[in-house]
């Protein structure tokens, strides 16, 4: 029996949310903005020639048939849909356009430092210091569990820590500091 990654079924079932629910709720837009290295596929109702997998590129773009390059990173899947399907209304009387997520890659973060499995993860959108101490095998005897840090990419380009304390939050105590992390975020385990 072949079973289903969690990532594809997360990602199928946020996709039919938005078809569900039609406008995202605003946790929903903003726990899911694309980035490079996405994979959506694009699809325009009754037009088979106008379906097409496509890639977030570096630059933040995807090239789609008869209207050129579109900005997708920065952006949730429905506004990516809305411009499309706006550009397209150039060249087809009211296009009914489909865009979901086949693949994520922009979502990365890293555990570094003494975990049982370091490094490199490539996350949903919306996990937090403990689930990703989980994915990374746990802590090891010798981990300084009150010195945890989290490295972030300001705004500004320069980076911060943050402070984790686990042994705090293991006891239900100061839980503020298990933050959501962000695509980027280093979490490093003395």
């Amino acid at each position: 029996m072949r079973t289903i990654p969690a990532t594809f079924l997360f990602l199928t079932l946020f996709a039919a949310s938005l078809l569900v629910a039609g406008n995202p709720t605003a946790a929903q837009a903003k726990a899911f903005l694309l980035g490079p290295g996405d994979v959506l596929e694009i699809s325009v109702w009754k037009d088979q020639d106008l379906t097409r997998q496509v890639i977030v590129q570096p630059d933040g773009f995807v090239s789609f048939p008869l209207i050129g390059q579109v900005m997708a990173a920065g952006r949730t899947i429905p506004q990516v849909q809305a411009e499309i399907s706006k550009r397209l209304q150039e060249f087809i009387a009211s296009p009914t356009v489909t865009v979901l997520p086949l693949k994520i890659e922009s979502y990365k973060i890293y555990v570094v430092g003494k975990v049982n499995k370091p490094g490199m993860f490539v996350v949903l959108p919306t996990v937090n210091v403990m689930q990703a101490l989980s994915m990374a095998g746990g802590t090891t005897p010798f981990a300084k569990l009150g010195s945890i840090s989290i490295l972030r990419n300001g705004p500004d380009g320069r980076q911060e820590r943050l402070k984790f304390d686990y042994k705090a939050v293991a006891k239900g105590k100061n839980l503020k500091q298990n933050i959501e992390l962000m695509s980027g975020d280093v979490v490093v385990v003395p």
